[in-house]
């Protein structure tokens, strides 16, 4: 392995078997459906989730953290297997207290080197940060050095997403149910964008058609270096990749495009037949 270990967690919703290949390690966050919990990519796949997740009368699942223990001891694995050095690249500390499990960890181990990443983002937007770190990491570059990278490029960093129903938001408590009947009614497709650790609706579109539109103009407002597509369970999500590459400034080369399927730490509060992108532009 390198001598610098990159780790994420799973709000990252990269593929466990793809990330291991990959050289990054996944720290799991927990799903709860009822009095039901599982390490989310560990004891419950994405295709699981999603599954329970749109089950008739299915509970509407929480999130949790990993504990400061698991990733002490995720950590500690790492420095057994050989690496010097780690970076350890988590969803906003806005949106989660996973971060700071992460921190408390490193602080229990004071004489390693561990060097702990908001990406500002969740989803891919941490995946393809984690990403860059192992390129970085295999061109010999130091921990501290990598981290620096990382956190600097979390300026460059966009999450868009068009919601298919406004229900998920509702349950999880995001909207009341006044504002979900109303957005229903008028056929309203919400678009949220996160940037640098915040969530916010910066349009509500009139039908699902417009609403792509509009994520497409968006997406490619600059010219790309990475990107994502993200979605949950959409069916048509190969055709919306296809037109943001379509449609890119200065080109895209489609094979360098992911489509990635949000799993059970973010997948909550989206809810079904979401579409989007997490994107790197260039600086």
């Amino acid at each position: 392995m390198s001598r610098v270990a990159i780790f994420t967690d799973s709000a990252s919703d990269m593929d466990p078997d793809l990330a291991a290949a990959e050289g990054i390690t996944i720290v799991p966050l927990l799903v709860t459906f009822g009095s039901d919990t599982y390490k989310a990519g560990v004891e419950m796949s994405t295709a699981a989730f999603w599954e329970r997740m749109v089950a008739p009368d299915a509970p509407f699942p929480k999130t949790a953290a990993s504990s400061p223990g698991e990733f002490k001891e995720a950590y500690e694995a790492a420095f057994e297997a050989g690496a010097e050095a780690i970076v350890s690249v988590h969803v906003s500390g806005t949106l989660s207290g996973t971060i700071k499990s992460a921190q408390i960890a490193r602080d229990m181990l004071p004489d390693r080197e561990i060097h702990v990443v908001d990406s500002l983002g969740a989803s891919m937007a941490e995946g393809i940060l984690a990403r860059m770190g192992v390129e970085l990491a295999a061109d010999g570059r130091a921990a501290a050095e990598i981290a620096e990278i990382l956190e600097a490029r979390t300026a460059d960093m966009r999450i868009y997403l068009t919601l298919e129903t406004l229900e998920y938001l509702k349950k999880g408590g995001r909207i009341s149910g006044a504002q979900a009947a109303i957005g229903t009614l008028l056929s309203l497709k919400p678009i949220i964008r996160v940037q640098d650790g915040i969530v916010e609706t910066i349009d509500k579109v009139r039908t699902r058609n417009k609403a792509r539109e509009r994520m497409l103009e968006l997406i490619c407002e600059r010219p790309i270096e990475r990107l994502a597509i993200l979605h949950t369970m959409s069916p048509d999500v190969e055709a919306f990749r296809d037109a943001v590459v379509a449609r890119a400034p200065g080109g895209l080369d489609p094979s360098l495009v992911t489509i990635d399927l949000v799993g059970p730490s973010v997948g909550p509060h989206l809810g079904p037949g979401c579409v989007g992108a997490a994107v790197l532009y260039r600086p």
